[in-house]
């Protein structure tokens, strides 16, 4: 959601944060701002300003900001409408502390009435600004580091934050509570931000805070601290694999379509990296014991939005192939409903950021009812991570297009992989059916690649159906769960309604909205449920509803139903949505562009979300 960055040091910092709001703007947002110290007075010298990027650069272009220390934000509006006022940074009555923050403070109502009380003048509708009065207040005594610890320590919710002053002039001060933050040391001095995006270009060593750990920054080094000690921290490095090269569109018009088009690879990495002969599957970063898992007789699966989608894939694998209870829950609503969590428990939680704040809480929540917690994530050190028993790294590489893509088709793969190994562990099915399904996983980089070579095909489809007014996405079994996907990625970019639907529950209410105004798209590949898909169809087809079809290679007898046909090849049933998924992903695109939506970036939505 919100991005920060600050930068202490020896080069100009203008450039620096500017440049690493650039890399932060997948996330979502509305608004910006950078503050610089200047002069040598080291007179806090603001800009900030709704809207994107680029026409805060263009103001700095006339009238730059000269100064080694400062810190920027990119705002997605929670308390205030996203406006100049409501922007960050924000600064104390004097205009001598400035902070930047992401997250929810959930008292900073009664703080705010408080601090007016004591005569603090506020200027904005946002929760952030009751932090840098409080720090205001505790500054009057203590020095930078210990004011804004004293203010953190008042405040419920979640932040991070990043905190610069007049007074101490290259010294810059970060903090996290549910929010991430992440520091780094390097050749040009020490940066803060929050998401490794905006680093990669300076150095690929890191330090991940933790949560209520506070980072002293100054141009030569860093200082971890507890806030609720002030004790030091040893905090070590973590070496980042990937560079920012990555996280560049590389000659591609939109990082969606990069990512599309990355997805092979990743799953030719992912079975190279997991798989090894003669059927075993390689989790080396798992560090849940053999015994724990092979005791396992429950799984909850929780995760949000696509995350979510690639859960109930999940659950659809487990339960075939362990023979387990599984239930699918999204996060937010599993906090809340007083789960049952039996004995001998897994909950496997999935969040491409590992800092989605919903499922972090979902996952604190099962571990308190005595739940085992295995993550599956993309981010290293992430929160999720952290604090989870054991985790499974998707290595799918940084994903900088809002709508996931390659990010899904590897969840869905890590738990394809994960079935299959705890029905190794569990003797639910013989090895030589693992061996064979695991050649048949090891040909499908070749097949979605056979599906990415039609892209012609399916933009010229998307341009005969960019004009529909809404979408209903039917699918069965193991291809019902990419049926929504299929729909959530498409309102998500062209902001055309769509649903995602088990197509057997069709007659049950969405037959009543098909006519010749909507467009329906029917996952059915060779499968067990084929003939019923054929059913489904034939149903919408007398309604005079326009159908389009994803099918196996070789199925002629589609064609007498529909000529709106996208072709994928044949493979184990088990495996289809992995291939399936990428047509209804460059559908999706392709409608958007058509559209002239902002595809890596659509409104409201924000990669990252960290608050509740």
């Amino acid at each position: 959601m919100c991005g920060i960055v600050g930068y202490t040091g020896s080069k100009q910092s203008q450039e620096i944060l500017l440049t690493g709001l650039c890399r932060l703007e997948y996330r979502g947002y509305d608004s910006c701002g950078i503050c610089v110290q200047s002069g040598a007075s080291n007179r806090l010298s603001v800009r900030k300003m709704p809207g994107k990027v680029r026409e805060l650069i263009r103001s700095l272009e006339t009238k730059p900001l000269s100064g080694t220390c400062g810190i920027a934000h990119n705002r997605w509006a929670t308390h205030g409408e996203p406006n100049r006022v409501n922007a960050h940074p924000h600064t104390d009555c004097k205009g001598k502390i400035a902070l930047v923050h992401n997250g929810i403070i959930e008292n900073f109502s009664a703080l705010k009435e408080e601090l007016m009380a004591s005569g603090h003048k506020f200027v904005s509708q946002t929760d952030t600004e009751v932090i840098v009065h409080l720090i205001e207040d505790a500054y009057r005594e203590l020095p930078l580091e210990e004011a804004v610890r004293s203010a953190l320590l008042r405040l419920n919710g979640s932040f991070a934050v990043a905190v610069i002053s007049e007074k101490e002039p290259g010294k810059m001060v970060g903090a996290r509570s549910g929010s991430p933050l992440v520091a780094a040391s390097c050749a040009i001095g020490s940066l803060l931000a929050s998401d490794l995006s905006a680093l990669l270009e300076h150095t690929q060593d890191v330090m991940f805070l933790d949560d209520n750990e506070m980072a002293v920054c100054l141009p030569g080094g860093i200082k971890v601290v507890s806030l609720a000690s002030g004790k030091e921290v040893k905090k070590p490095a973590a070496h980042i694999s990937w560079d920012i090269s990555s996280a560049q569109k590389q000659g591609w018009p939109h990082f969606m379509l990069k990512e599309i088009n990355e997805q092979p690879k990743v799953l030719t990495a992912m079975l190279g990296h997991r798989v090894s002969g003669k059927g075993k599957i390689h989790f080396e970063e798992l560090k849940i014991s053999r015994e724990k898992l092979s005791a396992v007789e429950n799984v909850e699966i929780i995760a949000c939005g696509t995350a979510y989608h690639a859960g109930l894939s999940g659950k659809y694998a487990l339960e075939k192939l362990c023979r387990l209870g599984v239930n699918a829950d999204v996060s937010s609503e599993f906090r809340y409903r007083d789960p049952v969590i039996r004995p001998n428990t897994l909950a496997i939680a999935i969040s491409q950021s590992g800092e989605t704040a919903d499922t972090i809480a979902a996952v604190r929540e099962a571990r308190a009812k005595g739940a085992l917690v295995l993550s599956i994530c993309n981010v290293l050190g992430s929160t999720l991570v952290r604090e989870s028993d054991g985790v499974i790294y998707t290595h799918a590489g940084p994903e900088v297009g809002v709508a996931s893509t390659k990010a899904y088709t590897a969840q869905v793969s890590i738990m394809y992989l994960l079935a299959m190994h705890l029905a190794s562990l569990k003797s639910t099915l013989p090895r030589s059916r693992i061996e064979a399904l695991l050649r048949e996983f090891g040909k499908c980089p070749g097949l979605q690649e056979r599906v990415l070579s039609e892209q012609k095909a399916i933009k010229k489809l998307a341009g005969r159906h960019s004009h529909f007014g809404s979408f209903l996405f039917l699918g069965r079994n193991i291809n019902f769960p990419l049926a929504m996907e299929g729909a959530l990625k498409l309102k998500e970019i062209s902001y055309i309604p769509a649903e995602g639907y088990a197509a057997g529950e069709m007659k049950h209410g969405p037959i009543a909205l098909i006519d010749e105004y909507r467009a329906v798209v029917c996952i059915t590949p060779e499968s067990a449920v084929y003939e019923k898909m054929i059913s489904n169809i034939q149903e919408i087809r007398s309604r005079r509803g326009r159908i389009i079809v994803i099918a196996s290679e070789g199925d002629d007898k589609i064609k007498e139903l529909t000529r709106e046909v996208v072709y994928i090849p044949k493979t184990d049933e088990f495996f289809s949505p992995i291939i399936a998924a990428l047509p209804l992903q460059l559908l999706a695109y392709y409608i958007a562009v058509k559209r002239g939506c902002d595809v890596d970036q659509p409104r409201n939505l924000a990669k990252s979300v960290t608050v509740e």
